[in-house]
C-alpha cells in the first residue's frame, strides 16, 4: 500500500513540474503580414493623402511624435493635426529596413528610413531625412494598426 502511495505522490510531483510544452508560434507570416501593413499605409499616403492615411491606419488610441516631442494623441486628433495646410501637400516615402514580431503575434515593430517633402512659406520644397519607428497592433478583425509612430 505504501509503495502505491509513493507511485502516486511520485507521479503528481513529476506531472506538477513537468514544464508545460507550448507550440511555437511562426512568425515569419506574422512579419509578413506587419510589412504588408507598412507597405498599404505608405501607398495610401501616396495616393489619398497624408491626413487620410495616418487617420486609417491609426489604432483608436494612437499616438505620433512630432516637431520639439509633442505628442499628438487619437486618431481624430493625428487628423486633425495632419489636416494643415503644410501637408496637405507635402509627400513622405519611407521605407522599413526591420520588422519583429511578439512572441504571441499580435504586436510589431518596423524601423526605416523616412523622406518628408514640405513647401516652406516660400514654396520651396524642404526635404527631411531621418529614421522612422513603428509599433503596430494586430486588430480584433486580424489587421495591422499603428499605436505609436
Amino acid at each position: 500500500m505504501k509503495k502505491i502511495i509513493l507511485t502516486v505522490i511520485t507521479i503528481a510531483f513529476l506531472g506538477c513540474n513537468k514544464k508545460e510544452v507550448v507550440a511555437k508560434l511562426d512568425l515569419e507570416p506574422i512579419k509578413k503580414e506587419v510589412l504588408k501593413a507598412e507597405e498599404d499605409f505608405k501607398t495610401m499616403v501616396q495616393t489619398k493623402g497624408i491626413p487620410e492615411a495616418f487617420y486609417t491606419f491609426a489604432d483608436s488610441n494612437a499616438v505620433i511624435k512630432r516637431e520639439n516631442d509633442s505628442l499628438i494623441m487619437g486618431k481624430e486628433n493625428i487628423k486633425l493635426y495632419y489636416s494643415d495646410q503644410k501637408y496637405l501637400s507635402a509627400k513622405v516615402n519611407w521605407t522599413p529596413s526591420y520588422v519583429a514580431v511578439s512572441n504571441d503575434g499580435t504586436m510589431g515593430y518596423t524601423y526605416g528610413n523616412y523622406v518628408w517633402s514640405i513647401k516652406d512659406f516660400q514654396g520651396k520644397e524642404r526635404e527631411f531625412k531621418g529614421v522612422f519607428h513603428t509599433v503596430w497592433k494586430k486588430q480584433n478583425d486580424g489587421s495591422w494598426k499603428y499605436t505609436w509612430n
